[in-house]
């Protein structure tokens, strides 16, 4: 059974392991090579070559500028998307449990959530000075907003039969709330998180382009005084890096969160 069997196997493991661990090195090859290929058709200072990027980065790297840069921006993002989910989950999960709340505040959600961050960038200067209180407040400002709207749609979608039975055995607001509204939006309040952490990469750009001496976006905007075309490929690219990472982490940690109560991943 198991000879009858194999010829078959094969080829579907053989499938698997190319979708897996091939079919997306193979794209980025095929990126990097059409990326040489255009850039030796142009001035490099419009379109630098992967090795000349390649080289620009070791340099920044050698000299502690893509270090500080890397720490500075992650340390920012982070402080400012904790802040915005520390803010935005309970707030959210509020304006969705009580109508009250809701429409006290929903007028302030629907119109600061259509203003850009970078639209309060010089006021966030103005008022918190160019360190690091002004940056972080802009990226808890793109943040928080995104929470609290995936949060009230987590609770209006919940059952409202869940929620009458649940006080007709008694249990207070503060129990509904811990044992029905929470773990009811756990995937909402993953998907709040991830948008508002790509988000925040948006934001940490233009922040730091306009009040910041070292971070990925000073970098970037440094780069265009040297005429270093080179160095903005670099940024660039750290920063998608960046992002990837962060992103991979997330899904690792809420995809344990969602398991444990339950939902499918």
């Amino acid at each position: 059974m198991a000879d009858a069997t194999s010829p078959s196997i094969a080829p579907r493991a053989a499938r698997r392991f190319a979708y897996r661990w091939l079919v997306s090195p193979l794209a980025i090859l095929a990126g990097l090579l059409a990326w040489e290929a255009l850039s030796r058709t142009v001035n490099p200072i419009f379109l630098p070559s992967p090795a000349l990027t390649w080289q620009a980065a070791r340099e920044l790297w050698d000299d502690g500028t893509l270090a500080s840069s890397i720490v500075a921006s992650a340390r920012r993002i982070l402080i400012g998307w904790g802040l915005g989910l520390v803010v935005g989950i309970p707030v959210g999960i509020l304006m969705g449990y009580s109508r009250w709340v809701r429409r006290v505040f929903e007028p302030y959600i629907e119109f600061f959530r259509f203003v850009p961050p970078i639209a309060f960038v010089s006021l966030a200067i103005i008022w918190m000075g160019p360190g690091e209180s002004s940056k972080v407040s802009l990226i808890f400002y793109t943040t928080v907003f995104i929470v609290i709207l995936n949060m009230i749609a987590g609770v209006l979608s919940i059952d409202a039969l869940r929620l009458r039975a649940a006080a007709s055995l008694g249990a207070g607001p503060l129990r509904i709330v811990t044992t029905v509204l929470v773990p009811s939006t756990v995937p909402y309040m993953v998907t709040g998180a991830r948008l508002a952490m790509g988000n925040s990469f948006l934001t940490i750009v233009s922040a730091e382009m306009v009040a910041a001496q070292v971070g990925l976006g000073a970098l970037i905007w440094s780069a265009r005084n040297f005429a270093r075309t080179e160095w903005v490929f670099v940024g660039i690219i750290v920063l998608g890096l960046l992002g990837f990472v962060f992103d991979r982490v997330l899904r690792f940690a809420t995809g344990r969160l969602l398991r444990r109560y339950g939902v499918a991943v």
